[in-house]
Order: structure tokens, then sequence, then C-alpha cells
């Protein structure tokens, strides 16, 4: 009996971790924080930003001496020169060679200072980027979650009028048994049920989708118990649209991340012009070399008579004809050094400057600058189009948030009057002083402007949300 009460008590447990999981809601703040962490596309971005640390460290390199080392060995078989006697011989020599070489750039025109600048500015014009695909990121799970939220309310709508409209199928048929109407509004009842289901099917799947959507923003493999909750509000809590609108634009300014890319890239085309320039300049280096060798074949290491010819006839004296001889010697062969004492003995050293001056290069560096200069034309076009679009676009956002609200206010004032209008229509068909058609009409006046108010209600919301970006709101507070 305490066994069964124990497995029930882990049992009731587990099911209300599990309930309490299934049933989680995701506030705004948090899918935008969720979606920052984990979507594909940032995570994409950051490595961009990696590849330009990367870049920084390949300029700095360009200040350091390079430094190469190199080791060779060789076989040389066939007719060779005997270094011995010097005479030609087919035999096999092998020799080793050891050897390392120090560069450094005195003066390169000045490139490496300027590619190193021109490094750092990729990074900041990364980290932009990274923050602009953040930024839309935020903005475009802003938009899904309010879609959410429209499409749930838009659920209970539909829902809501088809119980009125059961409620009324069942009055109805009362009706038409106590003969008040007749036989044929029941029909056209039944049917406004059929179409009431319908909606109802159809706003269901539109909030599925859009949970979809959403929970693919987010990176989330499980979207059917994927839920948000309402915490938006229709108070312009940070009274953006009491601001003048050329504040806010004044704000955008300094505060947008498209026109601090626009102006980095624009700074990185100087820099890319200033270095193409550089290639005109002469050029310095300093340069040390060590090498040293060592061979493999037998040396002289000394001389002795000839046995078979001691002496060798070198001529006569003068007036007696004495002949004169000189000794017969011939060289001692022993075998090499060892391969370290030559290393030792043979090694050497060079040291001294290289000046390269450019003359002429088939126009390359020159192309290559006009090429450059023509980025630079681009950049400043492209900063000067940002400016123009970022003006367009906060005038707009502004526009478009205050209509959006007068449209809401303008909604909740038709759907009051729907609502009266059709609180009298059901009081008039319950007596049978209106057909059934009639009474249809009025209800689907009602679900339109109902479902007209809370569109225009996430509308306004959204747009807001713009305008508070160009004011330099985000919509994830630190």
């Amino acid at each position: 009996m305490k066994k069964n009460n124990y497995l029930s008590l882990v049992f009731f447990l587990f099911a209300s971790v599990v309930g309490t999981a299934q049933t989680k809601t995701w506030t705004l703040e948090e899918c935008v924080k969720y979606a920052i962490e984990n979507n594909i596309s940032i995570k994409n971005t950051e490595l961009d930003t990696k590849t330009a640390d990367i870049n920084k460290r390949g300029a700095k390199g360009n200040f350091l001496p390079s430094v190469n080392a190199n080791a060779s060995h060789s076989w040389n078989i066939g007719l060779n020169q005997n270094i011995t006697t010097g005479l030609l011989e087919n035999q096999t020599t092998q020799f080793s060679s050891l050897g390392a070489t120090v560069g450094v750039d005195i003066y390169k025109g000045l490139q490496n200072q300027n590619n190193l600048r021109r490094a750092n500015l990729a990074i900041v014009a990364s980290k932009y980027q990274l923050l602009k695909m953040q930024e839309d990121i935020a903005l475009n799970v802003a938009n899904a979650f309010l879609q959410v939220l429209f499409n749930k309310e838009n659920l209970k709508v539909q829902k809501e009028q088809l119980a009125i409209t059961e409620k009324q199928l069942t009055r109805s048929e009362e009706l038409v048994k106590a003969g008040s109407i007749p036989r044929g509004d029941v029909l056209d009842i039944k049917a406004t049920v059929a179409t009431n289901n319908q909606n109802v099917v159809t706003a269901e799947n539109a909030l599925l989708i859009s949970k979809l959507s959403l929970a693919q923003l987010l990176q989330l493999k499980e979207f059917y118990d994927f839920d948000v909750i309402d915490n938006t509000s229709l108070k312009d809590e940070n009274n953006i649209l009491g601001q003048p609108v050329i504040t806010i634009y004044d704000k955008a300014k300094e505060t947008r991340t498209e026109l601090k890319i626009a102006k980095t890239n624009l700074e990185i085309a100087e820099k890319d012009v200033a270095i193409a320039k550089g290639a005109f300049q002469p050029t310095l280096q300093g340069f040390y070399n060590f090498n040293t060798r060592a061979a493999y074949s037998d040396q002289i290491v000394g001389s002795r008579i000839d046995p078979s010819d001691p002496t060798t006839r070198i001529g006569f004296v003068e007036g007696t004809n004495q002949i004169v001889l000189k000794p017969n010697n011939i060289p001692v062969l022993g075998g090499p050094d060892s391969v370290w004492d030559q290393f030792k003995d043979n090694k050497g050293q060079a040291f001294g400057l290289q000046l390269s001056v450019p003359i002429f290069n088939g126009w390359s560096v020159k192309n290559n600058v006009e090429r450059n200069k023509v980025n630079l034309e681009k950049s400043k076009i492209a900063l000067e189009q940002q400016e123009l679009d970022l003006q367009r676009n906060v005038y707009t956002a502004f526009t478009d948030a205050k209509g959006a609200l007068k449209t809401h206010e303008s909604a909740v004032v038709a759907l009051e009057s729907r609502q009266e209008a059709f609180n009298y229509a059901k009081e008039r068909y319950a007596v049978g002083m209106m057909n059934s058609f009639d009474f249809n009409q009025a209800q689907t006046l009602l679900t339109n402007a109902q479902s007209e108010v809370i569109r225009t209600k996430y509308d306004y919301i959204f747009k807001i949300k713009i305008l508070e970006f160009y004011f330099g709101i985000p919509i994830l507070k630190n």
C-alpha cells in the first residue's frame, strides 16, 4: 500500500513538471534574447568578427621580421669533376647545406601602417554588422511575436462568434417550434454555424503557422507546445509620439547602426586608396643571411713520393747540360672531416640593405589606385544614400505610427457601434422582427469590427516599436 502511494506521488510530480514545461509561455523580451543567442544568421555574423580579428593579427605581423630556415642534401651521380684531382670522373658525390635568412621592412610606403589602421576599421565594421543583424532579428521577432498574439485573439473572436451562433441556432429552433419564425431561418443559421466552424479552423491554422514562423526565428524545434504571453501595451510609455519628428531624426543619425556601417566603410575605402598609393613609393628592406655546408667526398690530407716514378725531370743546367730533377709527389687522400666540423668551418654570413624603386609595372599600381578611388566614390554615395533613406524612414515611421493610432481609435469606436447594432438586431430577431439573413449580416459586421480592432492594435504596437528603434530604444533592454 505504501509502495502504491509512493508511485502515485512520483507520477503526480512528474506530470506536474511535464505540464509546467508544456505550458511555459514566452514574453517578447525572452523571445528576442533567445533569438539573439541562438539564431543561425547571428552566429554566422559572429564568425565574421573573428575573421576580422585574425586579419588584424596578420596586419600586426607585417611589422615583425620574417625568419626562414633552409636545408638541403644532394647526390650528384655521373661524370663529375673530382675536387681532389681536378679530373672528370664517373662518381657519386654528396653535399649538405644549411641556412637561415632574416628580413625586415624598413620602409614600405606606409602600407603596413595603413593596413593595420584598415584592419582596426574592419573590426569596427564587423561589430556594427553584428549589431545590425541583432537589431534586424529583434524586429523580425517582434513582428512574428505580435502576429502570434493577433492570431490568438482572432481565434478567440471566431470561437466566441461560433458560440453565439450555436446559441442562436438553439433559440431559433425553439422559435420555429413556437411558430414565431419560418423554418428557413433555422437553415440559414445552420449555414452560418458551418461558416463559423470553418473560420475557427482557418484561425487555428493561422495561429499554428505564426507559431512555427516565430519558433524558426528562435531556432526552436518543438513549436506545438510553444506559446507566448501578451505583455505588450498600447500605451506610448516612452512618449515617442510626443517628440518632434526632427528630434527623432537627429537622434537616429547618432545611433542608427546602418549609418555607422556606411561611415566606417567610407573610412575603410579611404585607407584602401592610401595603401594602393603606397605602392608608388620605394621600399627598403634589411636582410641577414647565414649559411654553411658539408661535403662527403675524400680530401687531400698530404703527399708522398711516387714509388714507381720517384723523380721528374724539370730541365738542364746551362753550360753543363746536367739534368735537373724534382721529387714526384702524389697526393695522399683521406676521408672527409666530420659533418659538424665542416658546418663549423664552412659557415658564412651576409647582411645589408635592399632598395626597390618601382619604375614601370604595366600600370598595375596606377590602375589599382584608380580602382580604389572609384570604390571610395561609391562609399561616399552609399553614405549619402543611407542618410537620405534614414530621413525618409524616420518620417515615414512617425507618420505611420500616428496614423496607426488614429486607425485603432476609429476601429474601437466602430466596434462599439457594431456591438450596439448587433445587440439591437439580436433583440429584434428574438421577437421575430428581423429575418435570419439580416441578423447574420449584423453578426458578420461585428466579427469584422472585432478583427479590425485586433489588427490595428498590433499594427500600432509594431510601428511604435519601429519608431522607438530609430530613437535608440531597443526592444531588449540591457
